[in-house]
C-alpha cells in the first residue's frame, strides 16, 4: 500500500522487519516528542505482527516487498515529500528524546544531514565488545580513505534536509545503506553534523537482523567501490604505483645480472616490463576516469543549484494548507 501523496513538514521514518516488540513503542515515543510530524513505518515484508501493532500506534504503513534496509531507505526517499526527514530503527535502541537535536540544524539551515553518533565522546552506548570495534575499524578505514574526521558511519539515527533526499542516488539493498550514505555525502560535499546519542541495548526477545561477517564483508566492498567510483586516480593511482614498485623487483635483478655477467634473464625481464606496463596502464586509467569524475561532479553541481533554486520557488507545507 502507498501512502497517498502529501506534504509535510517533518516526518519519522521508520524502516521496520519483524520488530513485533518493540514498533509501536518507538512510534508512540516519537509521536510525543513530535506530536505534528508525520510517523510512518515501512513495513519490510515482516511475518509477525509488526505492521499490526504499528497502526495501531498511529503510524502511517507503507509496505516495501523487496527485503533490505537499502531498499527501505530508497522507498522512504521516492515515497515521501517533507521539510525535514528523520530516519530511526524500529527496534527501541535509540533515544526519541534525541530527535529535537538532530532536527535543530537542518531547521536552522546548518546541515544537510545530521548523524546520530553512538561512537561520540559524549556518548554512552551500549555496545557489544565485538560490535564496537567493527563500528570503529569501518570507521577508520572511510575515515583514512576520504580524508574525514567521523565517529559514526554506521548510526541508524538520522535526519535529512530536503535537498538532500531528493537529489541524492541510492543503490545499496542491505545493511550498506548508511556506509553510502556516508560516503555519497562526503563525496558530494553536504554539510554532515554529528551529534551525540546513546545506544540502548535491545529489549528481551528482541533480536538483531544483522550477520556479522556476511554484512560486515558487504559494508567493506561497498567502501572499496565507492572509493573506487568518486576518487578513480587515487585509486588506480595508487594500484599503479603498487605495480611500478613490483616491478623494480625482477627490473633491478635483470639489471644486476647484466652488468655481472653480460646476460639478460628473459623471464625475469619480461615480468618486468609486464608489471611496469600494468602500472602505467592503471595510472592512464585513473587519469582518465579522474578527468571524467570531476565533469560529473560539475554537472551534478549545476543540477543541485537547480533544485535549490527550484525547492525556494515552490509553495510552503503552510501555504499548501490554507
Amino acid at each position: 500500500m502507498s501512502l497517498p501523496h502529501r506534504r509535510a513538514e517533518t516526518a519519522v521514518l521508520i524502516p521496520c522487519f519483524n520488530e513485533e516488540i518493540t514498533i509501536a513503542g518507538v512510534v508512540e515515543d516519537f509521536r510525543k516528542e513530535l506530536p505534528g510530524a508525520l510517523v510512518c513505518v515501512f513495513d519490510n515484508n515482516s511475518t509477525d505482527a509488526s505492521a499490526e501493532r504499528a497502526r495501531a500506534a498511529g503510524a502511517e504503513l507503507i509496505h516495501e516487498a523487496r527485503r533490505g534496509k537499502g531498499f527501505v531507505v530508497q522507498s522512504i526517499f521516492r515515497q515521501i515529500d517533507a521539510d525535514v526527514y528523520v530516519l530511526v530503527d524500529g527496534d527501541a535502541t535509540y533515544p526519541a528524546s534525541a530527535v529535537h537535536s538532530l532536527i535543530a540544524p537542518i531547521a536552522a539551515g546548518e546541515a544537510d544531514m545530521v548523524v546520530g553518533s553512538r561512537l561520540h565522546a559524549q556518548s554512552q552506548s551500549q555496545f557489544a565488545h565485538l560490535h564496537r570495534w567493527a563500528n570503529r575499524l569501518v570507521l577508520f578505514i572511510l575515515n583514512l580513505v576520504f580524508r574525514v574526521r567521523l565517529t559514526d558511519v554506521l548510526s541508524g539515527y538520522r535526519a535529512f534536509s530536503r535537498s538532500f533526499v531528493k537529489n541524492l542516488a541510492l543503490f545499496g539493498g542491505g545493511f550498506e545503506i548508511e556506509t553510502e550514505l556516508t560516503i555519497k555525502s562526503v563525496a558530494r560535499g553536504y554539510r554532515i553534523v554529528e551529534v551525540p546519542v546513546s545506544l540502548a541495548l535491545r529489549p528481551e526477545g528482541s533480536h538483531s537482523k544483522i550477520h556479522f561477517f556476511r554484512d560486515g564483508m558487504l559494508i567493506l566492498t561497498t567502501i572499496l567501490t565507492l572509493f573506487r567510483d568518486y576518487k578513480p586516480l587515487t585509486f588506480f593511482g595508487s594500484l599503479g604505483l603498487l605495480f611500478l614498485a613490483a616491478s623494480l623487483i625482477p627490473g633491478l635483478t635483470v639489471v644486476a645480472e647484466y652488468f655481472e655477467s653480460g646476460f639478460v634473464k628473459l623471464p625475469a625481464a619480461v615480468l618486468a616490463v609486464g608489471l611496469g606496463i600494468c602500472g602505467l596502464l592503471l595510472g592512464a586509467i585513473g587519469l582518465l576516469l579522474h578527468s571524467i569524475a570531476r565533469r560529473a561532479q560539475e554537472f551534478d553541481y549545476q543540477l543541485q543549484m537547480l533544485g535549490d533554486q527550484l525547492s525556494r520557488e515552490r509553495p510552503s507545507s503552510d501555504e499548501i494548507s490554507r
